[in-house]
Order: C-alpha cells, then structure tokens, then sequence
C-alpha cells in the first residue's frame, strides 16, 4: 500500500477529506440540470453505484433553482460546478450545495472570489480550486508558453496563497491536464507546496477502454506518489462507470476494502467460460465491503496453485469445478452450483 502524505482535514458536508480519510470517490451527473427528473434519477444511480461525491453542472439561473431539490434527494455530498459566474456560486452555496468548484483564473476579479469566500464561511462549505490546463491565466501560459506542469502548479499556488490569505481554508485543489505525464509532474511539484487536500483526475481522457487505461495509469502513478484524497475518473459516457472503475483503481493499490476477482488470460486448457462466469461472481459478492481475491480460473490442472494468494476461487472443468480456500481444495461441484459453493465458502471466511 502507497504509503500517503497527510493533508490536513477539510470537510464537505460531514465527509472528511484529508488527513488520512479514506479516499474518496466522485463522478458527475452528465444531465442537464435543468432536466430535474432525469438528473434526480441519475443522482440515484450513482448513490447506487457507491458513488461519495456527487457534482452537478450550474451554467445558468434555471439550474440554480433546481439545485435545492438536488441536494435535498442526495444522500452523499453535492458540489455545485461553476465556471465564470461568481453570483452562481454564491447562489449555488446560499441553496445548500456542500460545496462549489471554481476555476479562480475565469471568475475574473478578485473582489468577486471573495463574495464566494465570505458565503462559503458563513454556510460553511467546501471551495474546490480547479486549474485546468485549458483555461490558465493570461500571465501564467505566457511566462511558461505552455500549460506545463510548473504553470499548473504556478496558478494553483497562487490562488492557494490568496484563500489563505483571506482566512478561508476549507477547500481542495485540483490541477488537470489531458496529459498523464504533465498531471503526473504537476502533482510532485504542488504536494510539496501545500498540505491542502488534492483532487486527482485525467481530465477530456476520452472514452471506452483508452479513457478509463489513461485514467488508470495517471490517477495511479499519482496515488501511488502517496498523494490524493479524492479522485474522479472521467469518462465520455454514463457516469456509474466512473465510479466502478474509481473504486477498481483504489481496491488494486490496496486504498480501499473491497471484493477483487482475479481471472485467468484463458488457453486451450481452458474447460469453462471464464470471462462470464468471473462475471457473475462479481455482480454475486461485489456488496462484500471487505478486502476478499477471488480467483475464477478456467481449468483443474494449474488454478489452485496459480491463484495461490487468493483467498477463494474456482478452478473449472468441463462438467465439474473444483472451489478452494487459501490454496487448498475443499470441494468438487457440478459447475451449476459453483456460485452457490463459493458463496458457501465465502460466508466462512468473512464471518470467521
């Protein structure tokens, strides 16, 4: 397990972030907001989905008025995202968000980001700082010609330094860039700058198996850096999916309790329909919020043996399975009942 640098404990709501809190998961709903029957039915798939943190776009007035109702049927955190429009984020925090993100660079003046400051220590909310590659100041792209991993943290310092300095220290940072390398460089630079909480993510990492690879290894190098607090990984796409692969990245640095099922690649020994079945035993025991490898290999001859760190698995045949325990063979099924043998084995091992 990355061993983490302490941040010091900010809070969202009653979620605490920081200070060796567990990382945090967020995704985002990509309705319009102002579509309040279709965003309130996305707030609860991603609440199913085990999603912490949930942000919603507010590009306008209507939005806004719909935010009450947002933050009234969520169950986890609400972060209201703004860009430009300060009264929106003064709004946003007046109608009961948790917190707002801003991208202090495209608010403009700074008497104006002190109006969001001032609202958010009287309610209380959270300010996420979010410098993106994409939008950095005039003055900061031109001293570096580029969005560089020491422009980012240029402007994040900056605007860091300004909170502070306004007495207002309840809030996270994030810098993004669509490039892993310079996200990652970018994240080496700010944490040894700041003992703030940092937001990790890829930002535009784009879609299917590419964004969520992209994602993986940026989010990861960093968390395994031993910096991050929250994290969103965000993908072109339904959002759930943000959230299964955030948790995947975390359960596989060892950051959160989970189930992980491990598979075999497949060969000509294999007896069984591997990839389906290792299916199944995920959708079977992924409530399992303890850390449990399962292993699904797909013949008799090596599996035991080869998923030896797991604390169960199947090795399949073709019309029997074999289910083992930390190595060790307990029991010969038919292969319809293997769910149900490795469920009966699990049981041991969790209420053991």
């Amino acid at each position: 397990m990355p061993e983490r640098k302490r941040t010091r404990a900010v809070y969202l709501g009653s979620l605490k972030i920081g200070d060796f809190a567990p990382i945090s998961v967020q995704s985002m709903t990509k309705t319009d907001s102002r579509d309040k029957e279709s965003t309130l039915k996305q707030i609860r798939e991603l609440e199913d989905a085990g999603c912490e943190v949930i942000r919603i776009s507010i590009p306008d007035e209507e939005s806004l008025e719909n935010l009450k109702d947002y933050v009234a049927c969520s169950s986890v955190p609400v972060v209201a995202d703004i860009h430009f429009n300060h009264r929106l984020a003064v709004g946003a925090i007046k109608a009961g968000a948790h917190g707002v993100r801003i991208n202090p660079g495209n608010i403009g003046d700074k008497s104006k980001i002190r109006e969001i400051i001032e609202a958010a220590k009287d309610a209380g909310s959270l300010i996420r700082i979010g410098v993106n590659a994409g939008s950095l100041e005039r003055d900061v792209l031109k001293s570096h010609s580029a969005p560089t991993a020491e422009a980012l943290v240029e402007s994040a310092i900056r605007w860091v330094e300004f909170f502070e300095d306004e007495g207002f220290f309840n809030f996270k940072v994030s810098i993004k860039s669509s490039s892993v390398f310079v996200t990652y460089k970018a994240h080496l630079l700010l944490s040894e700058r700041t003992d703030a909480p940092i937001h990790l993510g890829i930002t535009e990492a784009g879609f299917g198996e590419y964004g969520v690879v992209k994602s993986s290894v940026g989010i990861g190098s960093i968390l395994m850096a031993g910096i991050g607090d929250t994290i969103r990984v965000s993908l072109t796409g339904e959002p759930v999916r943000e959230v299964r692969v955030g948790y995947a990245i975390l359960r596989s640095l060892g950051l959160r309790e989970g189930v992980e099922v491990i598979s075999c690649p497949t060969c000509s020994r294999t007896k069984i329909d591997v990839e389906t079945l290792a299916q199944k035993v995920w959708r079977r025991f992924r409530h399992i919020r303890r850390n449990l490898k399962i292993a699904v290999m797909g013949c008799e001859v090596n599996g035991p043996g080869e998923a030896r760190e797991a604390d169960c698995g199947v090795a399949g045949g073709k019309s029997y399975s074999l289910i083992f325990k930390k190595g060790e063979i307990v029991e010969k099924v038919k292969n319809e009942e293997v769910l149900d043998a490795l469920e009966r084995v699990i049981e041991e091992l969790t209420n053991g």
